[in-house]
């Protein structure tokens, strides 16, 4: 299976660790590619909205394409992001935010209905969970529709000083969640997705996008006539 790695941070540290953990641990010959944030997109979004008309002209295509392509042949997301002030990660966010145009609301890529992520994020203390929500928020919208999340309050700024009976904890659940993504079978597609996809396709019908590019992508994937992404 083809992985990726979205890394809300540019250091290897105890998130990025818990992350590479389920990656080593999934079953078969996979083939990992890994991102860091900031290193591997440093831009924040313009809010120009040329993606939007034509996502060629976005001024970050180039770094931003090669990225992209890359999770659209992936089968498996894996998003770590350390717990920055409550929250997700400035870099992290930044490259979800210059990916607005492939949510639900837009143009989605077909790909993200057919994959499962883990999302992971560790602090010292508290603010796991809202960090966590921030990137599953994101998933959901991009449309992936099966997500599994990790958190660990390590109490360390290293994986190095990460007590042991903390790491004994990690081994035992990166291995569970290494097996739920190893199953070859495809992502469920859960009520809320369907829904979703459903409400987005009547804006799209009744005009209310951002663009009639947008209809008309929607249009050309038959979405209209009940086709759906996932099938």
């Amino acid at each position: 299976m083809k992985i990726v790695m979205l890394n809300g941070q540019n250091h290897k540290g105890s998130t990025y660790h818990i992350g590479r953990m389920i990656a080593d641990k999934i079953e078969g010959e996979n083939e990992i590619t890994e991102f860091f944030f900031p290193k591997d997109l440093n831009h924040f979004c313009a809010g120009c909205y040329q993606c939007i008309e034509d996502v060629s002209t976005c001024p970050y295509y180039e770094e931003k394409k090669k990225i992209i392509d890359t999770i659209d042949a992936a089968d498996i997301l894996i998003v770590t992001t350390p717990t920055y002030c409550m929250h997700m990660s400035a870099p992290l966010k930044s490259f979800f935010d210059l990916t607005f145009d492939l949510w639900m609301a837009h143009r989605p890529m077909e790909s993200m209905f057919r994959k499962k992520a883990v999302i992971v994020s560790t602090a010292a203390g508290t603010g796991i969970k809202s960090a966590m929500k921030d990137v599953e928020d994101c998933l959901f919208y991009l449309g992936v529709p099966e997500i599994y999340k990790y958190g660990m309050a390590v109490q360390a700024m290293s994986f190095d000083g990460v007590a042991a009976d903390k790491k004994k904890k990690i081994e035992k659940k990166t291995a569970i969640l290494a097996r739920r993504l190893s199953e070859n079978t495809a992502p469920s597609i859960g009520i809320k997705t369907r829904f979703m996809f459903w409400m987005m396709g009547m804006m799209q019908k009744k005009g209310w996008n951002s663009s009639p590019i947008e209809t008309q992508y929607w249009k050309e994937k038959g979405w209209f006539d009940g086709k759906k992404p996932w099938k």
